[in-house]
């Protein structure tokens, strides 16, 4: 009778079932400790000394804004409208569009504002002799008078604020100060904000178009 020949061993059977069999628990604890070894990157923690300065800075910058802003309702016009006219008085002519993206708003709005200026004498268009399409807004007369004194009521209430304080204290708000101005003239360090609504806070940490609006500087 013939033999049969040998059976091969299967690749299913018990030897595919051991490749396949989870490792033991000395093993897993082996690769455990390996992978704790390996340095993880760990993100620098936030400045919270700074973050807590500068809520500090930011609650008293707006609540130095807002004691100014009463002296604005001398002036008979808008916070809205008396920003945009401030761009022109120390920021000079412009077209439309660039007044539109200094303060920060559309220019439909913009136009809205130009218009409400114009028809109160304290904005005028001009048109350079070199391009006949352009079209400048400046400043008139009244309209810069009308800012310079808004400007110096908000300096007289702020200079009697400083003169009840003391010496000592007078003098550390004046070492501060050019902190300050360095502060403001770095700029942000994110992207430029989007447009906003006029008489609204502005989304970037640039100082406020209306807080600007008597202190002389431009706001280019």
């Amino acid at each position: 009778m013939p033999r049969r020949p040998p059976r091969s061993p299967r690749s299913s059977g018990a030897a595919g079932r051991r490749d396949t069999a989870p490792a033991p628990p000395a093993a897993r604890k082996r690769g455990a400790l390996r992978e704790r070894k390996t340095p993880r990157k760990r993100r620098p923690d936030p400045p919270q000394d700074g973050y807590a300065l500068a809520e500090r800075l930011h609650k008293a910058a707006i609540g130095l804004l807002r004691l100014l802003r009463r002296q604005d309702g001398a002036s008979g016009i808008t916070a809205p409208r008396l920003s945009t006219l401030s761009v022109l008085v120390f920021g000079g002519p412009r077209t439309l569009g660039a007044l539109a993206a200094a303060e920060q708003v559309r220019p439909p709005t913009m136009t809205r504002l130009v218009a409400a200026l114009e028809a109160e004498g304290l904005v005028a268009r001009e048109t350079p002799a070199h391009d006949g399409r352009l079209v400048i807004l400046a400043a008139t007369r009244k309209g810069r008078a009308l800012l310079l004194a808004g400007r110096q009521r908000r300096l007289a209430a702020l200079a009697e604020l400083l003169a009840r304080r003391s010496a000592a204290e007078r003098g550390a708000l004046q070492t501060a100060v050019p902190i300050l101005e360095a502060l403001l003239s770095s700029g942000p360090s994110s992207g430029p904000a989007g447009p906003r609504q006029p008489g609204s806070a502005p989304q970037s940490p640039r100082p406020s178009t209306t807080l600007r609006a008597h202190s002389g500087t431009s706001s280019r």
